[in-house]
Order: C-alpha cells, then sequence, then structure tokens
C-alpha cells in the first residue's frame, strides 16, 4: 500500500495519491491532471476512483478532467449534488482499493456534504483518515463558508461540526494518521499548524477544537470567534467545482499564446484585460508596462489574486519571467482564473525594445526613509494585517491593510506623497501597483518592509505585543 500526499505550498493544499496492488485513487487532485496520471503509469496502477471531500472554495478541483481523462467515478459524500455525473457516497459505504478498503464518513459542518475517508489497510486496520476541510492539524475548518448554501447560521455549522467531530473522529483509534485537506497559509481555517500530518491522538492532546471537556457552546463560541471575511473568488470557486469548467488543457493553450509587444497592447485596448505582472517586486518597480499589477509568482500569488482581482471571468494578459508563462497560467487556473488570454513575448525586455512607454515606482531603503524623516513628516502607510500592525508597527504610520485596499483608497490624497511598506516587500508592491494604475502619481516604496524598519537603529517602533491580545 503506498499513500502520497502531494502538497502545493501556494495554496496550501494536500492532494493524495493511494495505491493498492494496481489500483490507485486519487483524493481531492490539482487542477492540472497530467501529474496523477504519469504517476499511476509510472507505477502500473490504474485510477479507480476519484474523491472529493467537498466543494471546495479556494481552489478549482481537477476532478472532472481527471474522472473524462481515466473514467474513474467521481465520489462525493451524502448532501452532495454537483451537476455532473457523480456517485453519492451513502453514509459507511465502502470502496475496495487493490486489497486496501476505504470507508465514507459524512463529517459535516465545514460544509454540508463534507466528508472523510478512512483507510483500512490490507489486515482490515483501521489505517489513516483523509478528512479534507473538516479537521486540519492544530485546527478544523472554519464553519462561515457555506452559510448561504446551507441557509443556516455560522453558529449552526459550527454546532454540527461539532458533533461530526465527536461522533465520527474522535472515537477513532488514537494511532490513526490524519492527512488533511490543507495546512498553514490557508483561509480555510484560522489556526493551522505548519505540519502537514500527525497522529489523531496527539490532535486529540493538542488540537484546542477538539479537547474532551469541550461543550458544544464552547466549541461554537472558540471555532467562530475571529473569522475574517472570505476571499471574494471563494463562492465562484464553489460553482466550478459544482459544475464543472472547461479543460485545463483548453485554458493552457489560451494563455500561454506568445503576443508581440504590438499584439498585446492591441489585445489590451481592445478588451480592457487586466495586465498581470508576475515578476519579483523590486524587478517591476524598475520598469513595468504601464497600468499592470504587479503580484508576483514567487510570493503569496493565488490567494492575492482571489482577493483584489474580484471577477474570475476577467481576462488576464500575462507578463512574467522568460520560461515561468505556463506556471503562471496553470496557477491562475487553479483558483478559478481560466480567461488568460495570452503573454508578452520577451517579456518586459521586449517592450522596451519596441520603443513603447514604461512607468517606474520610487522604492528607498529603511535608511534613506529615516534620513527623510528627520527633515520633515511623512505619510506612511502600513499595508500589512491589522493583527500584525497591532503587533509591531512604526511610530506615526498608518495601517491601509492590503486586503481592503478599495476602502483605504478612497481616503488617500492623490496630491500627496505616501510612503509604502508591508514585512518584507511583497504586498507593499502589489499595493503601490494598484494604486499607481489607478492614478496616485507619488508612491515611495520602503524596500524589505517592516523587516528592515525595525532594524534600523534611527526609525522607532512600538513595543512589541502579541496579537492574541488584539481586541475585537
Amino acid at each position: 500500500m503506498t499513500i502520497e500526499q502531494i502538497y502545493t505550498g501556494c495554496l496550501a493544499q494536500g492532494a493524495y495519491y493511494i495505491q493498492s496492488g494496481n489500483e490507485a485513487a486519487i483524493i481531492d487532485p490539482l487542477r492540472e491532471v497530467a501529474p496523477y496520471i504519469e504517476k499511476s503509469l509510472a507505477n502500473h496502477a490504474t485510477i479507480k476512483y476519484v474523491f472529493e471531500t467537498h466543494f471546495h472554495a479556494d481552489f478549482v478541483s481537477g476532478h472532472v478532467d481527471l474522472s473524462k481523462q481515466t473514467g474513474a467515478p467521481i465520489i462525493y459524500g451524502p448532501n452532495a449534488k454537483p451537476t455532473y455525473q457523480a456517485h453519492i457516497a451513502k453514509d459507511g459505504e465502502i470502496f475496495k482499493l487493490g486489497d486496501i478498503s476505504i470507508k465514507v464518513l459524512h463529517t459535516p459542518g465545514h460544509t454540508m456534504e463534507s466528508t472523510s475517508y478512512l483507510l483500512f489497510d490490507e489486515l482490515g486496520k483501521e489505517t489513516a483518515l483523509f478528512s479534507g476541510d473538516t479537521l486540519f492539524i492544530g485546527d478544523v475548518g472554519r464553519p462561515d463558508l457555506a452559510q448561504k448554501a446551507a441557509q443556516m447560521t455560522k453558529e449552526d455549522l459550527a454546532g454540527i461540526l461539532f458533533d461530526s467531530l465527536r461522533k465520527k473522529i474522535m472515537p477513532l483509534s488514537d494511532d490513526i494518521f490524519v492527512y488533511p485537506g490543507h495546512g498553514a497559509g490557508s483561509a480555510c481555517g484560522k489556526n493551522m499548524s505548519k505540519e502537514t500530518t500527525d497522529t489523531l491522538g496527539h490532535q486529540k492532546l493538542s488540537n484546542y477544537a477538539l479537547r474532551s471537556d469541550m461543550t458544544r457552546e464552547e466549541f461554537i463560541k472558540e471555532v467562530t470567534d475571529g473569522l475574517t471575511p472570505p476571499p471574494a473568488y471563494f463562492p465562484l470557486n464553489v460553482k466550478m467545482n459544482r459544475e464543472g469548467y472547461d479543460s485545463f488543457e483548453t485554458v493552457l493553450k489560451k494563455g500561454t499564446q506568445a503576443l508581440t509587444p504590438e499584439e498585446f497592447e492591441l489585445i489590451a485596448n481592445e478588451t480592457g484585460a487586466l495586465l498581470l505582472d508576475t515578476r519579483a517586486a523590486q524587478i517591476f518597480a524598475s520598469a513595468f508596462v504601464p497600468n499592470s499589477i504587479n503580484i508576483g509568482i514567487d510570493g503569496n500569488f493565488a490567494p492575492w489574486v482571489g482577493t483584489l482581482i474580484p471577477d474570475i471571468q476577467q481576462q488576464i494578459l500575462v507578463i512574467a519571467d522568460d520560461g515561468r508563462e505556463e506556471e503562471v497560467v496553470t496557477r491562475l487556473s487553479r483558483v478559478g482564473y481560466d480567461h488568460a488570454v495570452g503573454y508578452l513575448k520577451g517579456g518586459i525586455e521586449s517592450w522596451i525594445k519596441s520603443g513603447r512607454a514604461i512607468d517606474q515606482i520610487q522604492s528607498i531603503t529603511a535608511k534613506e526613509l529615516a534620513n527623510r524623516f528627520d527633515k520633515t513628516p511623512l505619510n506612511i502607510l502600513d499595508v500589512r494585517k491589522a493583527s500584525e500592525y497591532f503587533s509591531e508597527h512604526l511610530l506615526n504610520a498608518e495601517n491601509t491593510p492590503l486586503d481592503y485596499i478599495n476602502d483605504v483608497m478612497a481616503k488617500l490624497d492623490k496630491a500627496k506623497t505616501y510612503y509604502v511598506h508591508c514585512a518584507g516587500g511583497y504586498r507593499s508592491m502589489i499595493f503601490n501597483s494598484i494604486l499607481r494604475a489607478r492614478g496616485f502619481d507619488h508612491l515611495i516604496d520602503i524596500k524589505g518592509g517592516f523587516k528592515a524598519i525595525k532594524e534600523s537603529e534611527k526609525l522607532e517602533v512600538s513595543d512589541y505585543v502579541c496579537p492574541s491580545k488584539m481586541t475585537k
């Protein structure tokens, strides 16, 4: 028997490849399915089942494409109502896979169709639990994402989640390994560990939501406390996962069309496509196509795309480092952005060689910021999350979180000069690029962000306060 966790860091997501004998199953596959098929062929196995734990909100699963290409049925738990062909399993239903078996455990609460899969080894011993977004390492799934679909409150769903955990999962053996759908960094929970697997016994001791003496009321209060609004693209991804989507190959072919500067400019003007520059922040700042938005591929790319580009139908023109265009289109498609229509061939260098205008964003060091501070009062914008700002910040800086940039922008004055920083420089350049595209000409980025500011001896920061003490 083989169990392989295929973890994708940019989404903090775990898909699973399970094989026994010459049969394999995939749980919660990513959008691009070729790696699963190639793995099964290399292992001389046939993919027999595609298991889905629920209708995912934070990414588009590859279940539809994988089923079409392999003939393997898509398996959901009770309450799931996809519009395409799928097997809706009963609670307790068992699926044979080679010499092992997988049992359906309906565990609603995160969503009403949420289902965990319990694996029995060749000897019939309970061995592994694939818990989806019901149980994470250090946390449980947030109960507020499916309120509209379920026509319930988050408190109602939290109560159902409490019952699922207590009745279906906690009675299982302590030595079972838990394989969750996500790890730290996912917006599907609030307190996930960096670890991506653990024993159930250790989780019973360490996971706040699994305390044996926890009342239902305490669980509901703690699980619903401190939830931040989910990204706007979440319900749109749920819709795609429930109703289906264009094949990944079609999306990739369309998005990786190489365009000359002339073609790139023509399409931008005719369609109003968003210009998405995925290069590193400081490289972007030195020269970029006017009105392009910077979200670096080497940062928390997909979640920020989903947060800041509200319409997944938006046409997108890509500017990327040479050779990374396919990676960009792939990662866009993972979160439902299927309408990339091409990329700038030759990158920014070809744009410059064509004689077209470029734009720039001034970037200074923390040392230079300190020198300017000595001479005149400055408008400092800290675009980190409120909890980060609360914990520690540059004195006199105003907290303007990137997450709420549209609300922030309405309060800013285009005539003023703003010095912008985040934690390390990634988010501040996103913020600056969006404001620049909307007519803010006096923006100065702080290289290295708050880390560099804190290391400066001339810039005064507030005393450290633990974020857990932040009042709601």
